[in-house]
């Protein structure tokens, strides 16, 4: 009999996709790939970064998603299982702790950014119904920053609506909520990249982000690239292990993995459209991607440009989705082993983990404000954690993923979870993952670190 999860499993190939886009979909998608394909080559980026995919960001995909869907557990649980059956050393169970620990550690500040995008969302609807407009974006983005209980309080709103989907389970919790929001967020994607049609400027924005230019590619663009790639997927932090533990036996990982990196692609590429259109249109500097752009520099567009208000609400309102979908799948991982290991019900279990990450994302909430002159590493507690999880323990996890799945894992497992593939692309696959994908990983982590 197939195995199935006791924490429940996706009903269709469909669901799984959604909520595996949903994961990899971010943030980091609605400004960051934009702003740097255009500052890296324009198409020439984008050509890299597909061989990066196909070279790594895939082959981990698929790793984590057969490691997740033999084992049936969480990550850690799921690690203790296969080294037994495989005799491999314990050592390997550290790969689920790296995931988890980072998993934590990231939705701490990732839930405080996704409360600015509350707040701006709730900003944009009292102007709908005549509330005042927001003129001086970079004094209204300062004011959000220096009241660390305001923020504070957004974080918690936006942690306690993590909760909200992941206390219910995987069917009734997180399948629900990706079959409404990321539907939601194509069409209000595709709806913003139809209003910057109007300005004009879409065919000179399409210029911008895929012209190729291959004088840019060097060491750097790759090297941001091959970042991209790796992040882009929410690689090495176990959620697509976990959300690969629910997925029925049926389903090809390979085609589903392969899927979810073009659909993550494309919905980034479709975040460019929709905002370099108005980017350009009104003289903002295309070149301040980030946290700059979003919050102090496109409310100057949205206050001056016709429906502006409409649009502002609906840009954070997707960015909202973006980072409320990835939230969910990083509290998954840490909620389903206390469900397992500790025997405690889901609901508490997942008030537990976000409790904790609402706690330790006070260090954010209080690195703009009343901590701002503490600096570890000459950086500030937000940058720190950023560093310790996001540059550092994801690669790392990544690495030992691939090392994992190539090395350590007996081929009838690997070949019992990749039915299907042919003999030929197996051989590629797995020589990808043991040994090209794991040295580019390592070059990503060497760059940070040294």
């Amino acid at each position: 009999m197939e195995k199935t999860s006791i924490h429940g499993m996706w009903s269709s190939r469909t669901a799984f996709i959604l909520a595996a886009t949903g994961s990899a979909v971010g943030l980091g998608n609605i400004w960051r790939f934009p702003y740097l394909a255009s500052d890296n080559g324009g198409g020439a980026f984008v050509l890299v970064y597909l061989m990066c995919i196909a070279l790594v960001g895939l082959p981990i995909l698929i790793a984590e998603i057969l490691i997740g869907r033999h084992g049936r557990r969480s990550p850690i649980t799921t690690l203790v299982a296969l080294t037994r059956e495989t005799g491999a050393a314990k050592g390997w169970i550290s790969i689920g702790w790296i995931g988890i620990v980072a998993g934590i550690l990231i939705l701490s500040f990732y839930s405080v950014v996704g409360g600015w995008t509350l707040h701006y969302s709730w900003l944009y609807l009292k102007q709908a119904f005549g509330g005042a407009h927001i003129t001086d974006p970079a004094a209204t983005f300062g004011d959000l920053l220096a009241h660390p209980w305001e923020l504070a309080g957004w974080h918690a709103v936006f942690m306690a609506l993590t909760v909200g989907v992941v206390g219910l389970g995987v069917e009734k919790g997180l399948e629900r909520a990706v079959r409404f929001l990321m539907p939601a967020l194509l069409l209000t994607l595709l709806a913003l990249v139809a209003y910057g049609a109007t300005t004009g400027h879409l065919g000179k924005a399409a210029s911008f982000l895929f012209q190729p230019d291959f004088s840019k590619v060097n060491a750097g663009m790759m090297m941001a690239a091959m970042g991209q790639a790796f992040f882009s997927l929410s690689l090495g932090m176990c959620t697509m292990m976990t959300y690969g533990a629910y997925l029925p036996k049926d389903i090809s990982i390979p085609k589903t993995g392969a899927i979810v990196a073009l659909a993550d692609t494309a919905i980034a590429l479709l975040a460019g459209l929709a905002i370099f259109p108005i980017v350009i249109a009104f003289g903002i500097d295309p070149h301040g991607g980030g946290p700059g752009l979003i919050f102090t520099s496109l409310p100057l567009a949205f206050d001056v440009m016709t429906g502006g208000v409409v649009y502002g609400l609906m840009f954070f309102g997707l960015l909202f989705v973006a980072a409320w979908t990835s939230s969910i799948s990083l509290l998954e991982p840490a909620t389903a082993f206390l469900v397992e290991r500790r025997g405690v019900a889901r609901k508490r279990g997942s008030l537990m983990v976000a409790a904790l990450c609402w706690v330790i994302g006070l260090a954010t909430v209080f690195s703009f404000n009343i901590w701002s002159h503490v600096r570890l590493l000459d950086r500030d507690l937000m940058g720190l954690i950023e560093l310790v999880a996001n540059d550092i323990m994801l690669p790392l996890g990544g690495l030992l993923i691939a090392l994992f799945t190539g090395w350590a894992l007996k081929e009838t497992v690997l070949r019992e979870q990749l039915a299907g593939m042919s003999p030929a692309v197996f051989t590629a696959w797995r020589w990808t993952a043991r040994v090209i994908a794991p040295l580019l990983v390592l070059m990503v982590l060497l760059n940070v670190v040294l």
